[in-house]
């Protein structure tokens, strides 16, 4: 069975299509789990358990690379009845930050 030359660069465009998706998935797990961290440690409750893709773009990382800039928005709540709007941002498969409203307090 001979293939052409397109049919190369097709297959070759799948390929890399499939790494992509894969990666991506990743990356969003990642964020997920972040935030799940950050809520134990911050007092608030990750709604939904999942995050939404936001914001997308390319930036360099600290070793002047370029990496996939991915922001992704969420909803919390710290007493459970109240839905707060989040963000965590991944450079590649790192963190680089999670943005949560502090908790608002009512003096008596």
């Amino acid at each position: 069975m001979l293939f052409t030359l397109g049919d190369v660069f097709a297959l070759l465009l799948l390929g890399l299509l499939c790494t992509w998706f894969l990666a991506s998935i990743r990356v969003r797990e990642l964020a997920v789990a972040a935030v799940d961290r950050a809520g134990k440690r911050d007092d608030f409750q990750l709604l939904d358990q999942t995050v939404h893709l936001n914001r997308i773009s390319l930036s360099r990382d600290e070793q002047r690379r370029w990496r996939v800039w991915r922001q992704y928005r969420f909803d919390y709540s710290f007493d459970g009845v109240e839905r707060h709007e989040g963000y965590v941002i991944m450079l590649g498969q790192r963190l680089q930050a999670i943005i949560v409203r502090e908790p608002e307090t009512t003096l008596h």
